[in-house]
């Protein structure tokens, strides 16, 4: 996605007497209708907290460490880290993002399956210890360059194994021998974290194969003298309850058995999607209209123009906050929904794209030609006393915020 065009200072407009987020989105159209008719984007920062109030009441087991990479948006680290969460980032920037928003250092996890030089000596000069290792090579890196580092090894499971052609993660039979390396090379190995994608069919069974694994490399590395205390089961977390009871109820007997509360075993998880996809909504403006001919090869055409179909193009598209970014290749397709029903549209109307606060962001500016999207932050009445009871107060942590109100 493009960069959410955030501010030093970022306003939040506070929703009173019955305003709504779609009354907030009908007056930035008015507001967008008057000048330059620019795509924006609404975000919901209450949204934040509601997922927060869900994850704690049905996963309480689970730390959240949020993947920077879902949402780099300062405003979201801001909130999410007065809320208390950790980090897991992937590069040097979004570690230095997120220390600017004053997360200790040991709520940090490095990420990445191939990390730069850089990264680990930038990680290793702001005390962030936390590292993920998956392979030989990585693990010699990191002895160099971060010896006091301490590593989760990253296994690889047959749920996301079936959706990828590429190695991802270390094989059971492969971490006897990272171990047995990483104490030769004097590494301390902490834990273990995996992935199970949030399209797997059978959670149960992934789920236990993955953290029978898990328990398997911990019984090794206490073999080898290493404290394994830190289990990660990783992301694919859908944004949905109904899918988060689902996870707890594959999860909750596999880490009873393997990972009681009394083990002292810190078990984390990735919720990304999670907490970000539902607060943020995109409205975009029709900009031009085409009618063209459908090619039927057994219906000739009739008199009511069903063999006709329009196609709308509007001021964002694939490769802004639709995007999903596949490599260097930059496709020139810019297809945002292949069909779909709707009413007849004109040039002027304003099309609203729910829950995509997910998309990525800076990654994506260069790829448009259009600036940086504007984004209005809103909270309602309800959603702030919430936030202010869990911890979060405008003076402290949340320092770069002020509140104006919006009402009726």
């Amino acid at each position: 996605m493009k960069g959410f065009a955030d501010k030093p200072n970022y306003i939040i407009e506070l929703l009173e007497g019955g305003v709504t987020l779609e009354d907030v989105i009908d007056g930035h159209i008015c507001e967008q209708a008057l000048v330059e008719k620019s795509a924006f984007v609404v975000g919901d920062l209450g949204a934040l907290m509601r997922q927060h109030v869900c994850w704690q009441s049905t996963v309480p087991q689970l730390q959240p460490y949020f993947p920077v990479r879902c949402n780099s948006s300062p405003a979201v680290i801001e909130v999410l880290a007065s809320l208390g969460l950790g980090f897991v980032c992937t590069n040097k920037a979004e570690v230095s993002l997120v220390l600017e928003h004053d997360v200790p250092p040991e709520n940090i996890i490095l990420s990445g399956v191939c990390k730069q030089l850089a990264h680990i000596k930038h990680a290793a000069k702001n005390n962030i210890e936390h590292l993920v290792c998956e392979n030989e090579a990585e693990l010699s890196k990191i002895a160099r360059l971060h010896p006091s580092a301490k590593l989760l090894l990253q296994l690889t499971t047959e749920a996301h194994a079936a959706e990828t052609s590429m190695a991802f993660g270390s094989s059971l039979k492969s971490c006897r021998h990272l171990l047995e390396a990483a104490k030769e090379l004097g590494v301390q190995v902490v834990g273990v974290t995996f992935h199970i994608p949030s399209s797997c069919q059978d959670l149960q069974q992934a789920y236990t194969h993955a953290l029978s694994d898990a328990r398997c490399v911990f019984d090794m590395g206490m073999d080898l003298g290493f404290n394994m205390n830190i289990v990660d089961i990783g992301g694919g977390f859908t944004g949905s309850e109904f899918q988060l009871r689902q996870v707890q109820s594959a999860i909750k007997p596999m880490l009873d058995a393997y990972f009681p509360p009394l083990s002292g075993v810190q078990v984390l998880a990735q919720p990304g999607n999670f907490y970000v996809a539902s607060a943020f909504s995109l409205a975009v403006n029709v900009i031009a209209k085409k009618v063209v001919a459908r090619c039927w090869d057994s219906l000739s055409q009739d008199e009511n123009n069903e063999d006709t179909e329009f196609l709308y193009y509007m001021n964002e598209g694939v490769y802004g906050p639709f995007s999903s970014l596949w490599g260097p290749s930059l496709d020139q397709l810019d297809q945002v929904v292949e069909r779909c029903l709707l009413p007849e549209l004109s040039v002027g109307d304003w099309l609203l794209f729910s829950n995509m606060g997910a998309c990525g962001l800076e990654e994506l500016s260069c790829l448009s030609s259009s600036p940086q999207l504007p984004v209005y932050y809103t909270v309602s009445t309800h959603d702030w006393y919430e936030m202010q009871e869990a911890g979060v107060a405008l003076d402290s942590t949340m320092k770069n915020f002020s509140m104006v109100q919006y009402s009726a």
